[in-house]
């Protein structure tokens, strides 16, 4: 797992406090009390107002000198249940009685504490990591406290920590390949005569067949004259060019309560499934030498072309664990151009057109296609009435792409299912037939 990426700040012209609400309430009141005490003669009003007035004064003239805050953070270590240790530091120079820190996670609104300036500077957290991906593991800002809360500083510049986290491989064991292998050199057996494959036929010697490959005892079984010769004959090895595609537009929760909530919730989401379908699949086919590419549906910049080794493969792997969601259903003017003869995985919810008008594009141009249906269980026991309606005609147009990609030809995959394998080995038995 890649380092983070930590952003000690400091907040460099922060020499400004203010004055606490209380501060200026206790002015205010006061000030009234005495004009209604001098209207009205009363002088049970001016008791009330004299101990507010002198806790104002008192608190403007305890403005402190400096106002600086800072915080950084610092990730040092993971524990085995899937949390991240994080060491955090919140200073506030000046005469203090307290550090304001806001904590903001990944997965949740922002958490405010109050806590005294020697327990800011070793601040111990241990942070849930339930997503894949680059993310903000925590988010720290304080600022300082005046004596007796009456004057704040302003908050210093936040200190970030961020890590790109990995999504878990899955084993994939049945690789569906393409119609026909191009390529001159893999793993797998083509159909066409050559070395390093399973046996084909026995046939008669011609110019150009290898002497080692004559077999005598069919010759003496088979030849009709002195001098005829026949080889055994063996296919050719050879090997797939795979697309994987990651529609990285938007990333949706299971609990569809979810889907427009500002802050994700935990369990796996859309994009989680989509990175751990792509970075599974480039292993298990990089490991069977075949060449593998990827493509964002969300930025044409991060395409890499269908190749082999070891340093593309992680070049392909980096760039899935990069993938994020841009939060705009941006459309592309033309399909990507895909290898010849490659079989092409797009992994996308499909609650929109622009995966299914790509896949199939890419189906009616010969390409082998296997839509990856990478939605989590979903959950709705938090929706209206309404909402559950507007969830069913969802339902209908996304079943109806489904159903296009279907009669074109197209393979459907859902990622979490539990029969994920099973489906998986079907896909791959038809195509290894000669």
């Amino acid at each position: 797992m890649p380092g983070p990426r930590e952003r000690p700040a400091t907040d460099e012209g922060g020499s400004r406090w203010s004055l606490s609400p209380a501060v200026t309430a206790a002015a205010i009141v006061a000030t009234v009390c005495l004009v209604a005490a001098f209207v009205m003669s009363r002088l049970e009003l001016v008791l009330v107002a004299a101990p507010l007035l002198l806790a104002a004064v008192i608190g403007w003239s305890s403005r402190p000198e400096t106002a600086a805050s800072r915080s950084s953070v610092a990730i040092v270590g993971d524990d085995t249940d899937g949390r991240v240790r994080v060491d955090a530091v919140a200073e506030a120079e000046g005469r203090v009685d307290g550090v304001h820190v806001r904590i903001r996670r990944s997965d949740r609104e922002p958490e405010d504490a109050v806590v005294t300036p020697g327990f800011a500077r070793r601040l111990r957290l241990r942070v849930a990591v339930s997503h894949s991906g680059p993310q903000r593991i925590l988010v720290i800002a304080a600022r300082g406290i005046g004596p007796d809360a009456a004057w704040v500083g302003d908050p210093g510049r936040p200190a970030v920590a961020e890590r790109v986290v990995r999504p878990k491989a899955q084993r994939v064991r049945s690789l569906p390949l393409p119609a026909r292998l191009l390529g001159l050199t893999g793993g797998h057996d083509s159909t066409r005569p050559g070395d390093g494959g399973e046996f084909r036929d026995i046939d008669r010697f011609r110019p150009g067949d290898r002497l080692r490959r004559i077999d005598w005892k069919a010759t003496a079984r088979l030849a009709q004259r002195p001098g005829e010769l026949y080889v055994r004959r063996t296919t050719a090895t050879s090997d797939a060019a795979v697309q994987l595609v990651v529609d990285a537009r938007d990333d949706v929760p299971g609990a569809v309560a979810g889907w427009a909530a500002p802050y994700p919730r935990p369990g796996a989401t859309s994009l989680d499934l989509a990175r751990e379908a792509a970075f599974s699949l480039a292993e298990a086919y990089a490991g069977a030498s075949d060449r593998v590419g990827f493509d964002d549906l969300s930025d044409a910049r991060r395409a890499l072309p269908p190749r082999a080794g070891a340093r593309h493969l992680s070049r392909v792997l980096r760039a899935v664990e990069l993938t994020t969601a841009h939060g705009a259903a941006t459309e592309r003017a033309r399909a990507p151009r895909l290898a010849q003869g490659a079989v092409v995985y797009v992994m996308s919810t499909f609650l929109d057109e622009q995966a299914t008008r790509l896949a199939l594009t890419w189906r009616a141009a010969g390409h082998r296609v296997v839509v990856v249906d990478v939605l989590p269980p979903r959950s709705v026991d938090e929706l209206a009435a309404r909402e559950r309606l507007a969830l069913r005609i969802v339902d209908l147009e996304r079943g109806l792409r489904l159903d296009r990609l279907r009669a074109a030809g197209a393979e459907l995959l859902v990622w979490s299912s539990p029969d994920r394998d099973a489906v998986l080995r079907r896909l791959e038995t038809p195509r290894r037939r000669p």
